[in-house]
């Protein structure tokens, strides 16, 4: 135990607790509490060792400075007030809290009715007040030093137009990977190893989006509780980096992942959630925000405030209106850049943080404080634009600077690769950046994140094996998940022996991949699609941590990995061709006396589409040229059953196939304007011609 020495004021900032190398700087937020305790615990945090009373208070920062104290102190706050749930207050001194500027916690959480504010056995429910100490059962903050020898480490502050994002899941990524150590295996020192960069770069992706990394607990210590929180999206800490990714305890270890991606020249984007916390509705437990003051860091429904807004669809949503809750959650960020040096931040629910009262709004606070930021404006903002709050659909309403995840891009991409008609026009636009939903205000084509899969969803391979959902092992029969895949199964529902039905499946993945590399905005890669890694038919994996959701490296076979291959393929062309770094929309204009445009749609007859093409609902094929320099590029996407002969457009040059994701080649003529050829089945062709 530290040297009891008389305790100080302190300060009122920063808030959190700070070592300045002679004692503890402790500081809490709270606008209704009476009185505030500070609890020291032993290393463990099983033993409570000294109490002191905070004494001072300035604007609503209660804070105390202790000599002596030294880095790995363990602590938590103990919060008098009132308890009125019909008011929103729900103070109870009883029960231990953590910091919420706690940067690492030491402990797990048990799931005993001592956590829970009220008394779980009263009729009353959460009327009712619980005289329980939860301190034997919930993690407690530790004091930590931001001391690391980050080597020179730098942002590799790669151009939005130049991302590819792939979208991963630290514990589903490592577990079963071969090259690793068991002790590293689910954790954040398993991205970091070689084996694992060395596949990333050689893959080509240029960031890793990582779903969330805040402390969440899981959900594994609740009695009769069959799903586990797998995903991670109730954090409990926007600070602390969850504790079953770490081998020891050491935070360091994140900024050890960090930068071993980074020497790879991979940036590094995190998965926030700060439109929610795990302490869920008026009947979740007291862990953190509910027991400092409720009434400030939760939107209350606003006729009776012992009930929680939730546009969140968990049972209650975080208060970005409070300026408090918003310098919680800027700091956080700022945070997460500064010191642990990750490169952006993908918002889920982001519409829950823009809202006013219950109405979405643009100029919200929280836009306009991330607009001004002078470390956040430099790095990638991407936000998941939908809750399901009032008018929660909010695709293409961010404000410029920001990218939007594209679910519009995403399922006319998975309708057309069905072979479903009707798609042609919309096609068009999102393959050439969605101009429709992101041109206005100046905003550029990297508004949007373009994917076919995400976590949330079928993966690939699901994609074009599955009619429908498959989701009896999550516990709630078959009723959670969404009914809208746009995924058809090629012939055979879910896993077959059928050689024909494989060899079709794989065909449709390396087309539809294909196309999300060839689309003009920011590509997104769902982890071990390129792998043609299955999920078994689950659309909504959130409690599968096992086999349904791990990537099943040894089991790849030799002919999934050619869809591994041609993923590399399309990515290295991509990058080669230097045609997707453009900023501005297309026009579809002259540019010069030859008649080139930036951008040309044509048929299958080898001329320019009229209205009357697209107009045809029936289509199920398309191209088009890009007009860049001295090159032009151009693509085929043929989603017809059957192949097609085609005439190619009078684009004058040296012709060249450089991607063809049907394998089946066009035969060793040579190519030309004007030219008959035979286009694949379900493929797409892409062509460079040089002027």
């Amino acid at each position: 135990m530290a040297n009891e020495n008389k305790p100080q004021a302190g300060n009122p900032y920063p808030l959190g607790s700070h070592y300045d190398g002679k004692g503890v700087n402790f500081a809490l937020f709270s606008a209704h509490a009476t009185k505030v305790e500070l609890c020291l615990f032993d290393k463990s945090g099983a033993e409570e060792q000294k109490r002191y009373e905070i004494l001072s208070n300035d604007n609503n920062i209660w804070h105390i400075y202790i000599p002596g104290l030294e880095v790995g102190q363990v602590y938590g706050y103990r919060v008098y007030g009132p308890y009125q749930p019909e008011l929103g207050h729900r103070f109870n001194p009883n029960k231990l809290l953590i910091d919420p500027y706690g940067k690492q916690l030491v402990g797990k959480l048990i799931w005993h009715k001592a956590i829970f504010g009220y008394d779980i056995d009263s009729p009353d429910k959460d009327l009712s007040f619980s005289p329980l100490d939860s301190a034997p059962y919930v993690p407690k903050s530790v004091v930590v030093s931001n001391d690391y020898d980050w080597e020179g480490d730098e942002h590799p502050y790669t151009k939005l137009e130049d991302t590819i994002i792939y979208e991963t899941h630290v514990r589903g990524f490592t577990k079963l990977h071969p090259l690793l150590q068991d002790y590293e295996r689910g954790k954040f020192i398993g991205l970091k190893h070689r084996s694992v960069t060395n596949y990333l770069k050689w893959l080509g992706v240029t960031a890793v989006e990582l779903l969330p990394i805040h402390a969440f607990f899981g959900n594994r210590h609740r009695k009769g509780w069959i799903n586990d929180n797998y995903w991670g999206y109730e954090s409990f800490s926007f600070f602390a980096p969850e504790q079953n990714y770490l081998v020891g305890s050491s935070i360091n270890e994140f900024k050890d992942m960090v930068k071993g991606l980074h020497q790879k020249g991979l940036e590094v984007i995190l998965d926030v959630v700060y439109n929610h916390t795990g302490e869920g509705n008026q009947l979740g437990p007291t862990l953190c925000y509910k027991g400092i003051d409720n009434a400030s860091y939760y939107t209350l429904d606003s006729e009776n405030k012992r009930y929680y807004y939730d546009s969140t669809g968990t049972g209650a949503s975080f208060n970005l209106q409070n300026p408090y809750v918003l310098e919680l959650v800027m700091d956080s960020l700022r945070y997460w850049v500064e010191k642990m040096h990750v490169d952006g931040f993908r918002f889920d629910l982001a519409p829950t943080l823009c809202r006013y009262k219950t109405d979405f709004r643009k100029d919200s606070g929280f836009m306009y404080a991330v607009k001004q930021d002078p470390v956040l404006s430099k790095v990638k903002l991407i936000a998941e634009p939908w809750d399901v709050g009032y008018a929660g659909y909010q695709v293409g309403s961010f404000m410029p600077g920001w990218s939007e995840w594209n679910d519009k891009y995403r399922d006319c991409l998975r309708r057309f690769w069905k072979g479903d008609t009707y798609q042609i026009p919309e096609l068009a636009s999102r393959i050439s950046g969605s101009s429709d939903v992101f041109n206005h205000e100046n905003r550029n084509i990297t508004s949007s994140v373009n994917f076919i899969t995400a976590h949330d969803g079928f993966c690939l391979r699901d994609v074009v094996s599955f009619n429908s959902k498959h989701n009896m092992s999550n516990g709630e029969n078959n009723q959670d998940g969404t009914n809208s895949n746009w995924s058809w199964n090629s012939g055979e529902e879910g896993e077959t022996l059928n050689e024909d039905v494989q060899k079709l499946r794989r065909r449709r993945s390396k087309a539809m991949m294909g196309s999300l590399l060839m689309s003009y905005g920011v590509p997104m890669l769902l982890a071990g699609d390129e792998l043609f890694n299955p999920q078994f038919g689950n659309n909504n994996p959130y409690c599968q941590d096992n086999i349904i959701t791990w990537i099943k490296w040894e089991a790849i076979r030799e002919s999934d990995f050619e869809v591994t291959k041609f993923v590399r393929r399309a990515i290295t062309l991509r990058k080669r061709l230097k045609i997707f770094d453009r900023l501005k929309f297309f026009s579809g204009r002259q540019l010069n006396r030859k008649g080139d445009k930036d951008l040309a749609w044509y048929t299958e007859k080898g001329i320019e589409f009229t209205q009357a093409d697209w107009s045809d609902n029936m289509r199920r094929s398309l191209s088009y040229a890009i007009s860049q320099k001295r090159k032009y590029v151009y693509v085929i996407m043929n989603a017809e059953a059957a192949e097609k002969t085609w005439r190619l457009p009078n684009l004058e040059g040296e012709w060249n196939l450089v991607l063809d994701s049907s394998g089946d080649g066009l035969g060793k003529s040579k190519l030309c304007a004007q030219q008959m050829i035979r286009v694949p089945s379900w493929s797409i062709l892409v062509f460079e011609i040089k002027k």
